[in-house]
């Protein structure tokens, strides 16, 4: 049974200003204070899980335990169907060490040559960890397929080249709100709120 969080602080688990803002705004309606690892000071702990629910409590458990406070961490990425998967778990390391992911994109759409399977899917684990060991963890997805090249200028990661099921814009060119109400961490981010902020 998924524990309620009720007006605590609650430590965004991520270094990545994108999804922090992501994750914030998707939190702000409920009234949570939050505060990122990053502004806090909280190292990154080596992602070392095989799964995205792995490595999404890898990073709630660190921060929780780090800041005595709750922690909600993210894990997602990008799913190729033809890649088998790729690159998955391993979405911001194709990015390098720079986190370029103008470099991932052309990763992705190199390893594509010549396959006619653009279809892709984005998937997200969210886990929320309390400083005594509790968590909880959600998950959601997106179906979309890959475009080439590469469009917009808004989001972050691969949202450029992902164009999601039922619209003709990539998540790059779709106006946050719209791509809030349909992303995979929206979805994951619904069962958050069923499970954890229920009244």
């Amino acid at each position: 049974m998924p524990r309620t969080l009720a007006g605590e602080k609650l430590v965004i688990a991520s270094h990545n200003p994108g999804k922090v803002t992501e994750i914030g705004a998707l939190v702000a309606p409920y009234g949570i204070d939050v505060v990122s690892a990053g502004d806090l000071g909280l190292p990154e702990p080596e992602e070392t899980g095989t799964t995205f629910e792995a490595n999404a409590l890898l990073k709630a458990h660190a921060s929780a335990s780090a800041a005595d406070l709750p922690a909600l961490a993210d894990d997602s990425g990008l799913c190729v169907h033809a890649l088998g998967g790729d690159p998955g778990i391993y979405s911001a390391r194709w990015a390098g060490p720079t986190k370029d992911f103008a470099v991932a994109m052309e990763k992705v759409q190199a390893a594509l040559d010549g396959k006619d399977d653009r279809r892709a899917h984005f998937h997200c684990a969210l886990a929320i960890a309390w400083p005594d060991g509790h968590a909880d963890c959600f998950e959601g997805t997106v179906d979309g397929t890959l475009v080439w090249p590469p469009r917009g200028g808004r989001g972050f990661g691969y949202d450029p080249m992902f164009q999601p099921d039922g619209h003709d814009v990539t998540f790059g060119e779709m106006d946050p709100d719209a791509k809030h109400a349909i992303s995979h961490r929206a979805e994951a981010f619904k069962r958050f709120v069923a499970g954890c902020l229920a009244a």
